[in-house]
Parts: structure tokens; C-alpha cells; sequence
């Protein structure tokens, strides 16, 4: 008989296997992070084009040759021509400015003000949150594209009315989940150990709560932008923007509606623009708001 006394497991087998390694940032979510790369490359070439549109294009965008009018796409005119002859690849890009300032008007008021609705009412609670909640929820119960007509008429057309007119019918949204993310943040247990080491309000508002509240806000700043855009789109469309023969993205759409059976470029190339560019931004968006939840 074996008197050796038995020898327990050694530490290396007792050990509890050890979890696999989290794949990299960069391995893990490679097919989003190239969707995310390729969304910036077109937010950033649109934004090039709104900077510097003469280096990608010499024709101008408000008068054309008649002799050229109606041409198909082709390594001359990219994106073919108008009715009187207009490069519309030209005017496409010099109407990216009108777009894009407009869309980062829309964005900058809603941001602003909708932050600061629903960070005051989180932040003070009671009757103040109350009050502001239900202001914000009239504000819900409008349509958007109506709130923004409504605007439009009182304000006047033109693109920096359209502009204020989406921004404002955005703040109920920014409102809301600025609310939202301080009334969580709020609740968080260093934000009450900041509040018992002697912090005051303001203060551990502005260090503590606002900081970590911004991540879900910023991720609807780029959604919106994305919406601002179409929005301005599609009021430039139905003839509230910039008069003709500003290069509008939405004008232009409304432009050449008259010729789809003909000259099926003019309203499909520049609506493909304006499509890109939205989806871009909602890719941005979604990164965003993924990289804040990690």
C-alpha cells in the first residue's frame, strides 16, 4: 500500500483559467471603425468643398453656356448640366456651404439651448424641472417639419431662417436626453462623495455631472446634423430657402424634378449627395455614442 501522503493540486492547476484577452480596440470592431473612417472622409470632403470650392471646380455655379444645356454625366461635366447649361457638379459644391452652415446653425441652437433646458431641470428638480419639462413636451407635440414652417413664416425665407427654424424644432430632443443623462449622472455615487466632501452645486455641476453627461449629447449633435441637413433640404425644396439661382442642395432637387424623365441627373446625383452625407453623419453618431457606452 501507498503511504505517501497525497500532494493537493498544485496552485497552477487550482488557478481559475484565465479569462481570453479582449480583442484591441482596432481588432474588435474593424468593419466599424472602416464604415466610421470612410463616414469622416465624406463629412470632411463635403466640408472641403464649403471651405475652398474652387479648387475642385472652375465653371461657375449661376451661369451656364446654352449651347451645353441638358448634358449627360461624362469626364467633361461630372454631374452633368442644367437646362441653361449650369455644371451641376459645380453647383453642388458651392452649395455645400449654404448646406452645411445652415445644418451647423440648426445644430448650435439646438445644442445650446436644449443643453441647457434640460441641464437646469435635472440638475434643480422640483417645480423648475417641471415647468421646463412641459414647455419641452409642447415642443414634442408639434411636428418638427411643422414647427420649423411655423418659424419659417414668422422669421421670413431664406436659408439663416430655415436654419434657426430646424434648431429650434431640435431643442425638445437635446432637452430631453441632457435631462435624461444629468438625472443619471446626478444619482452616481461620486457625485454624491464629491457633494459629502464639501463640493457645492455649481461646482460639482461643472466638474462632475456636465462632463459625463455630454458623451449621449454630443452623439445627438452629430445625428442631428445629419437631420438638420434634410431638414434644410427639404424646406429648400418646397421653396422656403435661398431664391433661385443660389446653388441650394434642396433647390436644386425642386430644379430639375421637372426633367426626371429626361435628364434623370439633375435631381439624382444631387439628392445622392445629400443622402451620403446623412448617412455619414448617423455613422459618426452611432461611433459616438458606442465609444461612450464602453
Amino acid at each position: 500500500m501507498n503511504l505517501t501522503p497525497s500532494v493537493g493540486p498544485s496552485a497552477a492547476e487550482t488557478a481559475p483559467a484565465s479569462a481570453p484577452d479582449r480583442p484591441s480596440l482596432w481588432r474588435r470592431p474593424l468593419r466599424l471603425e472602416i464604415s466610421t473612417l470612410l463616414s469622416c472622409l465624406v463629412i470632411l470632403s463635403v466640408v472641403a468643398w464649403a471651405l475652398v470650392p474652387g479648387f475642385f471646380t472652375s465653371a461657375s455655379p449661376v451661369t451656364g453656356e446654352a449651347a451645353d444645356a441638358l448634358q449627360e454625366p461624362s469626364a467633361q461635366y461630372w454631374f452633368g448640366t442644367d437646362a441653361t447649361g449650369r455644371d451641376v457638379f459645380s453647383r453642388v459644391v458651392h452649395g455645400s456651404v449654404h448646406s452645411l452652415s445652415g445644418a451647423l446653425v440648426a445644430v448650435t441652437v439646438g445644442l445650446v439651448l436644449g443643453t441647457l433646458l434640460g441641464a437646469v431641470s435635472g440638475a434643480v428638480g422640483g417645480l423648475v424641472e417641471d415647468a421646463l419639462m412641459r414647455v419641452v413636451d409642447v415642443l414634442l407635440a408639434v411636428p418638427s417639419l411643422l414647427l420649423s414652417l411655423s418659424v419659417v413664416i414668422v422669421l421670413g425665407f431664406g436659408t439663416a431662417q430655415i436654419a434657426f427654424a430646424v434648431g429650434v424644432a431640435s431643442v425638445a430632443a437635446f432637452a430631453r436626453l441632457a435631462r435624461s443623462e444629468v438625472v443619471r449622472v446626478r444619482g452616481t455615487d461620486y457625485v454624491e462623495a464629491a457633494y459629502a466632501s464639501g463640493g457645492r452645486f455649481h461646482t460639482v455641476l461643472w466638474r462632475h455631472v456636465l462632463p459625463n453627461s455630454m458623451t449621449a449629447v454630443a452623439a445627438l449633435a452629430a445625428l442631428q446634423f445629419g437631420t438638420a441637413i434634410l431638414a434644410i433640404s427639404t424646406l429648400g425644396f418646397l421653396g422656403y430657402g435661398a431664391p433661385p439661382p443660389t446653388p441650394e442642395w434642396g433647390l436644386m432637387i425642386a430644379e430639375g424634378r421637372d426633367y426626371v424623365a429626361t435628364a434623370w441627373w439633375l435631381t439624382t446625383l444631387p439628392g445622392l449627395v445629400v443622402v451620403a452625407v446623412v448617412l455619414a453623419a448617423n455613422r459618426i453618431s452611432a461611433s459616438i455614442a458606442r465609444r461612450g457606452r464602453a
